[in-house]
């Protein structure tokens, strides 16, 4: 990868863009035939979700990733729109093949900009199913995608920063590129503010399970047999409900809501580029790396929130108490830990699970962390993590055999990893739970629970139920 110096505010003067963009087309050769150009300008502070809303089409990818930390007071948003390039895998090497295709691109690469600016630089946004092969020959998404976009807009709580990616080959027209990157940029520098059509729906919406109540309840049963059997000692079994309206339902006023009532949480949605979306609000983390420091969270064990504060405090308490839960968590840490030595990392967390508190529920919550060494991409690691027995089951290979006989509705990218990659190796990536597949006027909304030694089929159906009305209440 080429790094060339800052150029203040390139990408407003068409002549200099004009004439970078000439000269890295006339440096191509029989060899390369084809480089990315990717360059990272300081803008006044814009919404990326307003960004998203004026500039996406359905027929365009996009990767939206927002998290606000109420605690600590930071917040940072990105959106990532349209494609320079793209990658889709499957397999059991998908992981594999999108490391390689990073790499290879980035070597074609000419970065330029200033390494100061938060998020400068090309970032590669990353979705993969929950399965390496699809389940479903009518799956909305493939196993694996992986894309550079055309443009990229990341807040980081008061600065902003904006990355153009172009691809560069001998047959474009340099002029219309350059034209086009222009007007693009004065049209996404001016997007303040989301514009809200409204932020409830008044509409009347239809609710199919597609597995009912009393099935569901027989599942759990079912499950609870084999645990008992030694057949595996954990399971994460998952409902889908369809969810009709009248209109279709807006993507960006469900985002809006969901970042506003659950602001701890990664809120997210991608699309496939032939008009669905998959967006969620997902408390869970599944790893980051930032300067060679890895966090990966355990996250097993729930209870509701209580209606009073008193009634909350007992119900934590009780969740920091309860065998179940305790010994639910701890499945998920021992396995984090164990495919972190394997790969010669030395993690380190506490022994005391905390409480991870939203608004509807709380989880117990143990962040694991550790230092990466330089040579182990990031891409490597989640390969070794997903899927977590937060998520699939203990033994993991038996409980994903078992998800897929007994689950009737197409996981895709439900549970699976989604986030980003830029040129350093930094990256994060969330799991996406709490979660629905947008198409039209239909959404598709999943929720799972796990299932140990002592689960309630009652009880883990009235979890499951909370989980699935905290995404409905966002849609509009």
């Amino acid at each position: 990868m080429t790094v060339i110096p800052h150029r203040a505010n390139l990408l407003q003067d068409r002549n200099q863009l004009h004439q970078l963009l000439l000269d890295c087309q006339q440096s191509l050769t029989e060899k390369d035939q084809t480089k990315i150009v990717s360059i990272s300008q300081e803008i006044s502070p814009v919404d990326p979700l307003a960004v998203l809303q004026e500039i996406a089409t359905p027929d365009d990818r996009h990767f939206y990733f927002e998290k606000r930390d109420p605690i600590v007071g930071n917040s940072f948003a990105i959106a990532a729109l349209d494609s320079a390039i793209h990658l889709t895998v499957a397999g059991s090497d998908r992981f594999a093949l999108a490391q390689n295709f990073i790499q290879s691109s980035l070597a074609r690469t000419i970065t330029i900009g200033t390494e100061r600016l938060p998020f400068s630089g090309p970032h590669f946004f990353c979705s993969f199913a929950f399965f390496d092969e699809n389940v479903a020959t009518n799956s909305y998404f493939p196993p694996g995608t992986i894309f550079l976009p055309k443009w990229q807009i990341t807040r980081l709580n008061d600065s902003c920063t904006i990355v153009a990616n172009a691809k560069i080959d001998r047959d474009i027209n340099v002029k219309i590129i350059t034209e086009t990157i222009s007007k693009q940029f004065d049209k996404i520098a001016s997007q303040k503010y989301i514009k809200l059509i409204n932020s409830q729906n008044s509409l009347p919406l239809k609710q199919i399970p597609v597995n009912d109540a009393a099935q569901f309840k027989r599942s759990v049963k079912s499950a609870l047999e084999l645990i008992e059997s030694k057949y595996f000692s954990k399971i994460v079994l998952s409902q889908a409900i369809n969810v009709i309206c009248q209109t279709p339902f807006s993507v960006i006023d469900s985002l809006n809501n969901l970042r506003l009532t659950y602001p701890g949480c990664y809120v997210f949605s991608t699309s496939n580029g032939k008009g669905q979306q998959f967006i969620g609000a997902s408390p869970e983390r599944l790893i980051s790396i930032h300067n060679n420091q890895l966090i990966a969270d355990a996250l097993a064990g729930s209870a509701p929130r209580g209606k009073t504060e008193a009634e909350d405090g007992n119900l934590g308490k009780d969740l920091l108490n309860s065998e179940k839960d305790i010994r639910e968590h701890q499945a998920v840490i021992d396995f984090i830990i164990d495919r972190l030595s394997s790969l010669g990392i030395h993690p380190d967390f506490s022994p005391l699970p905390r409480l991870l508190q939203l608004s509807n529920i709380q989880h117990l919550w143990t962040p694991i962390r550790a230092r990466i060494p330089p040579d182990i991409h990031l891409l490597k690691i989640l390969a070794q993590l997903h899927p977590t027995p937060a998520v699939a089951g203990v033994p993991r290979d038996i409980a994903l055999q078992q998800i897929r006989g007994c689950e009737s509705c197409d996981r895709s990218l439900y549970a699976a990893p989604l986030g980003w990659i830029d040129r350093t190796g930094n990256g994060e990536f969330a799991v996406g739970i709490r979660s629905a597949l947008i198409d039209g006027s239909r959404a598709i909304l999943h929720a799972g629970v796990g299932i140990v030694a002592g689960s309630e089929p009652d009880k883990e159906l009235a979890e499951i139920q909370l989980k699935l009305q905290a995404l409905l209440n966002a849609l509009v």
